[in-house]
């Protein structure tokens, strides 16, 4: 099985989470990509994310558009709300799925801050990265992550996606009553319509 862990806060998820994650599975033959809504982001901790219950059960209504997209819990809230680091979800997945690929989709903007992650060399160890351009963070120039050539074999360049749309900017239209069907799932559009979220939270 090629197995694919695609982390982030999905708040809310939205299409080009959907784009992404259908790239990498076409690009790498992957058999499932586990959308796996964070409990505390480390380099986030600044920001109150929607509650996680609402983000995993919008990432359930997000998944139902590809059968091989499927919600994981794997990086839920940690019991003692320590903040959930990919080496540690990384390291639990290799022990849970010993006998399959192992892979990791990202972004190039979180990837280029990976030498201010949690044990760096050890998560590129763990996974083969599927690092996906993101306007404004080019990918041709990676030196100053000081990868070595093994470590650079380990990563996979997607540079087809030029999709700029930010969750931020999407919140904050939702906060402002707009409407923002083009740029979600449908069920997901639905769901915080029903539960008056983003609105509510950030009139």
């Amino acid at each position: 099985m090629r197995i694919a862990f695609f982390g982030g806060t999905f708040d809310p998820p939205h299409r080009a989470h959907l784009a992404v994650a259908g790239t990498a599975a076409e690009a790498f033959q992957l058999d499932s990509v586990l959308f796996a809504p964070v409990g505390l982001q480390p380099l986030k901790e600044g920001r109150t994310a929607t509650p996680f219950a609402d983000r995993l059960a919008m990432v359930e209504l997000a998944c139902t558009a590809d059968p091989r997209f499927h919600a994981s819990t794997i990086d839920a809230p940690l019991p003692d709300a320590s903040p959930n680091y990919t080496v540690d979800t990384l390291a639990t997945l290799r022990s849970q799925l010993p006998d399959s690929k192992l892979f990791s989709i990202v972004g190039a903007d979180s990837f280029l801050t990976l030498r201010q992650w949690r044990q760096p060399d050890r998560l590129l160890a763990l996974a083969e990265w599927i690092v996906v351009s993101r306007p404004g963070s080019p990918l041709d120039d990676l030196s100053s992550l000081h990868l070595s050539p093994v470590q650079k074999g380990q990563i996979h360049i997607v540079e087809t996606m030029y999709d700029d749309l930010s969750a931020t900017a999407l919140r904050q239209r939702l906060a402002e009553g707009q409407s923002c069907d083009d740029l979600l799932p449908p069920p997901v559009a639905d769901y915080i319509r029903q539960h008056g979220l983003y609105r509510k939270a950030l009139a």
